[in-house]
């Protein structure tokens, strides 16, 4: 991406905190299969600051959406406060495969992470960390639905282990859906993120990421409506 690229996907800024909209598909740290990362063009977003913004926390490679950065060492700080006390809202966006078995629900299942000759995977395992995710049914058409879902804890991969073991894996999930080899990116958005006001005097924050372009049809064919221009 072009600097004018980055800083167009910037969907809040303040003194403190950036809320940025990840493409799918750009994962945020380099690693051994990621030669092109979100780190790289964080020096776009200084806006006039000695430093770039850093991560407050993580998405997926292929997961979309809400991104918090903290500007500075104090925001670093008290972001990572709120988030290992669960005081930052995430709701994502999933557009499945079938259905879920009601209007609502929640998910308990511990999670685990293996290791084999295959690389690495996270599953559902008695040993495993504990992990809850609330979801909700939106909407469905076409052997597809809609669902919001929202985490009480910030597993690896969490939402869409749990979306497979309720029957209903994520579309376009290479590693968890039915097909190894999908033909659509993964349809996971992280719709918003809520965040309390950092320091007193200062206002909450909440933001919105319009869904990307690959999960629009989908989310179209569920009964969602765009918002108008």
């Amino acid at each position: 991406m072009t600097p004018a690229e980055i800083q167009a996907r910037v969907l809040y800024r303040d003194q403190d905190v950036i809320v940025l909209d990840k493409p799918a598909g750009l994962a945020v740290h380099a690693g051994p299969n990621s030669p092109d990362h979100l780190e790289l063009y964080l020096p776009a977003l200084c806006y006039g600051w000695s430093r770039p913004p850093r991560l407050a926390h993580r998405l997926d490679r292929d997961t979309s959406g809400c991104l918090v950065l903290g500007r500075h060492d104090k925001a670093i700080s008290r972001l990572g406060k709120l988030f290992m006390h669960g005081r930052i809202e995430k709701v994502y966006w999933a557009v499945v495969t079938g259905a879920p078995p009601g209007a609502e629900g929640r998910v308990d299942l511990p999670l685990k992470k293996i290791t084999g000759t295959g690389g690495w995977r996270i599953v559902v395992a008695e040993d495993g960390q504990a992990a809850t995710t609330l979801w909700r049914h939106l909407g469905s058409g076409d052997g597809l639905s809609w669902l919001e879902c929202r985490l009480l804890s910030g597993r690896t991969h969490q939402i869409r282990v749990h979306l497979k073991a309720l029957g209903c894996p994520v579309r376009g999930d290479a590693y968890y859906g039915p097909d190894p080899a999908p033909a659509f990116p993964l349809h996971l958005h992280a719709r918003a993120v809520s965040v309390p006001a950092l320091s007193p005097g200062k206002p909450s924050i909440h933001v919105e990421a319009p869904p990307p372009a690959h999960m629009r049809a989908a989310l179209a064919a569920c009964g969602w409506v765009a918002d108008a221009p």
